[in-house]
């Protein structure tokens, strides 16, 4: 814990938002309404409901997007969602395909699968809990001489309920995930080389042999970007089996898409933008067809206003985002959320002087060497914060971990 503070308080001092929860939170200050009203309005009733939904998040560098993915990451996690958070500068996003397989890598698939068993011990009549280490549940019901052909059958028929006769669930996903869990409770039996060969084929994994699949009842294909999204409501209809109210993706650093720079590990050549946008606009048209789904994508606003490359050059993604009705104050339910606009209606002077006192409390308590700021400084990044590359909250940061030098490093 003392070393991941002193990573987070390292991180405070590049103006980036800290990795561990509890400085994480020790410092928000002004956003924490932003992220009550997703999480009661998005997680809470919506999404744990069935919907699906797509938010855009932007502002400039520094406003605070990673901060706030992170928030609403641990909110959801605190609901019993499976969150995910990745970067566009590590995941390419041009193919569905590879977005699916991060998500699915993330979700624990057979975590999900063992919590499905437990209910079909539980309508059984038994406690999974109650099985000793070492024993499969099948293994244990023959050690009390309670294994008769009539509880396999009921096995399978339970199986087969949860699984292959559940129309949201794609019908090789289905047969996939009833060999997987029946195999976590000892039956029907299956080989760990099946097992194994089963969950990468569901990760999308490229080295898969298909013949293998089909002499376990299977007739798979490749899972592909046409494919991929039928897949993610396969895997979110298990979560929800398993009793979790859903899937929530974060999807960071968006902005890649039109960065140049040669240090991105991931560069988008202009045919890959316009697959990456084409990706996004089918996305939001087939967004009804999952459920207990929501993404975010997080990004600079260089993604809006680069107008040859950014968003609005895809003129088919950007009619579908952009807010019909431009209201003059604040609107959380829109799709593209402005946290310069937020901030700008939520932050005052003694809010900037709250947060620089948070800030420096936390950096002192690591390495020391912060000092808040006072109010004639709150009041100048406040002022000049509207027509500044850097957003007021990251120049926040910085005036209080690098005092008078804090202008020179923007």
């Amino acid at each position: 814990m003392e070393n991941s503070l002193r990573l987070a308080a390292s991180a405070l001092k590049r103006g980036e938002a800290p990795e561990a929860r509890e400085m994480l939170e020790s410092i928000t200050v002004g956003m924490g309404g932003l992220v009550d009203f997703i999480r009661q309005k998005y997680f809470e009733d919506y999404i744990s409901k069935g919907g699906s939904k797509i938010k855009f998040i932007t502002g400039k560098a520094g406003s605070g997007k990673t901060h706030l993915a992170r928030l609403l990451r641990y909110a959801a996690e605190d609901l019993g969602f499976t969150a995910v958070g990745f970067s566009a500068r590590d995941v390419w996003l041009h193919d569905f395909k590879e977005v699916y397989a991060e998500i699915f890598k993330k979700s624990d698939l057979t975590a999900k699968l063992t919590k499905c068993a437990a209910k079909i011990a539980a309508e059984l009549g038994y406690d999974l809990d109650d099985v000793p280490a070492g024993i499969t549940f099948a293994d244990y019901l023959s050690s009390i001489g309670e294994l008769d052909a009539l509880t396999k059958k009921e096995i399978r028929n339970q199986l087969r309920e949860m699984f292959l006769k559940n129309p949201l669930i794609d019908n090789n996903f289905a047969i996939a995930c009833g060999l997987l869990t029946g195999s976590i409770l000892g039956h029907p039996v299956l080989e760990s080389a099946n097992a194994e060969s089963l969950l990468s084929w569901l990760a999308g994994e490229k080295d898969v042999k298909l013949a293998a699949l089909r002499s376990l009842g299977l007739s798979p294909a490749k899972i592909t970007k046409y494919n991929a999204r039928h897949m993610l409501r396969s895997l979110a209809e298990v979560c929800r089996l398993a009793s979790c109210p859903g899937i929530i993706v974060m999807i960071d650093n968006a902005e890649a898409l039109v960065s140049s720079t040669s240090l991105d590990v991931i560069r988008y050549t202009k045919l890959k933008r316009e697959d990456t946008y084409e990706s996004i606009r089918e996305l939001i048209d087939e967004i009804d067809t999952l459920r207990n789904v929501m993404f975010f994508y997080l990004f600079d606003r260089e993604l809006i206003d680069n107008e040859l490359s950014g968003i609005k050059s895809y003129q088919a993604l950007w009619m579908r985002i952009q807010n019909e009705i431009a209201s003059p104050r604040f609107n959380a339910f829109t799709d593209i959320i402005d946290l310069d606009r937020y901030a700008a209606e939520t932050f005052t002077a003694e809010t900037v002087r709250e947060m620089s006192e948070r800030v420096a409390e936390a950096v002192n308590a690591q390495t020391g060497g912060a000092q808040s700021i006072g109010i004639a400084a709150a009041e100048k990044i406040l002022t000049e914060a509207r027509f500044a590359k850097v957003s007021a909250l990251r120049q926040i940061v910085l005036a209080t971990v690098l005092g008078e030098e804090w202008e020179t490093a923007l």
